[in-house]
């Protein structure tokens, strides 16, 4: 399995330059946290103006709508890692952001983003990942 962050998802939805790599990964169990559900639906309906039931939809055609669990020992660990990790210029990560790596470091799984201080951040920590293309087509790549 491959976490997927909020991002890689609303990249597919929205046909940016990594909806490929995202539909290849969906192919192959790649699940979104709870939070990360929440983090899409957010996202569609209040800036896109996508419609409630259908935003709710299209996650449920994907076989995300059930997320991962976010559990109470994740959900410490993510909270301790953000607040070791998090600076607004330097690692602007979001909660949402470190319930996803720490997901994935607890399952052993990478997490799939094109967000450069969350790349950073598991580059950090030694979470696995896959990289996906930024909006603009561009590619994270790991500091020397």
């Amino acid at each position: 399995m491959t976490v997927l962050d909020a991002y890689a998802v609303i990249a597919f939805l929205r046909a940016e330059p990594a909806a490929g790599e995202v539909r290849a990964l969906l192919g192959t169990d790649a699940q979104l946290t709870s939070v990360g559900v929440a983090e899409v639906l957010d996202h569609l309906v209040r800036v896109v103006g996508a419609d409630e039931e259908e935003a709710t939809l299209d996650l449920a055609q994907l076989g995300i709508l059930d997320g991962t669990v976010v559990d109470s020992a994740i959900g410490a660990e993510a909270g301790r890692l953000r607040a070791r990790r998090y600076h607004r210029a330097r690692c602007a990560v979001s909660m949402a952001d470190c319930i996803a790596a720490q997901t994935a470091r607890s399952r052993g799984e990478p997490l799939a983003t094109s967000d450069p201080h969350l790349l950073d951040l598991c580059h950090a920590e030694g979470i696995p990942t896959v990289v996906l293309s930024g909006r603009d087509g561009s590619r994270w790549t790991r500091p020397d």
